[in-house]
């Protein structure tokens, strides 16, 4: 049987660091910290990256090309509720692993331009891909909502899903991190941001729409 190749110092050195900025905050790290619970030195850390925002930066490439391919409306069919709530799903897993980008993104926005260029492409892409989705549902005639009210669902939606872990944790930061409170908080999310059409939503739709948010309300209950 062969055994995995030991993982390289720079991607421990990244595996570590995204676990303490998501613990702690990105603005509570520094490098020392990192080459501390590393138990490398000081120059070890440097040989592998500049500064704290290269590990950053690092970590975001990481994000960014995970959030792409989530990013992908489906081909070749309209999409319909059920890719909205897998889309939902899935984009929330993927904030909470990368959970600090979130929390702190103001911070991080006001000192690091590659992120401040990079994140609002994402958030661009969000709303495309959430007008994307509704316009399909209203196109099989799930959904009935004018083109001005489509684009503001989309905007609500990607507002409430960047921000919604923020508002977690100021409503229970001592929580915070707790697995089974965060599950709670990530359901909670989807069904928030998928609130946003459930007005709009008709026939067959509108009905299992309703379904699946008695489901997902006893469950938090």
């Amino acid at each position: 049987m062969q055994q995995k190749a030991p993982r390289r110092t720079r991607e421990r050195i990244l595996e570590l660091s995204l676990r303490l900025f998501n613990e702690f905050g990105e603005p509570n790290i520094t490098t020392t910290v990192i080459a501390e619970e590393m138990n490398i030195s000081p120059g070890n850390l440097y040989y592998h990256f500049r500064n704290k925002d290269d590990i950053v930066n690092s970590i975001f490439v990481q994000f960014e090309a995970e959030i792409e391919r989530i990013l992908t409306v489906p081909n070749g069919r309209r999409s319909n509720i059920d890719d909205v709530w897998m889309y939902l799903h899935l984009m929330f897993e993927l904030i909470w692993r990368y959970r600090f980008f979130y929390r702190d993104l103001n911070d991080l926005l006001s000192r690091n331009r590659k992120l401040e260029l990079h994140f609002k492409q994402i958030l661009d892409h969000k709303i495309k891909v959430a007008k994307q989705l509704c316009e399909d549902l209203r196109s099989e005639g799930s959904l009935e909502a004018s083109d001005v009210a489509i684009d503001a669902m989309a905007t609500n939606m990607v507002v409430v899903a960047t921000y919604w872990l923020s508002y977690e944790y100021v409503r229970n930061p001592r929580k915070y991190s707790e697995q089974q409170s965060m599950a709670d908080a990530l359901a909670r999310g989807c069904y928030q941001v998928l609130s946003q059409i459930g007005p709009y939503l008709r026939n067959e739709t509108s009905l299992l729409f309703q379904k699946l948010s008695e489901e997902y309300l006893k469950k938090l209950n």
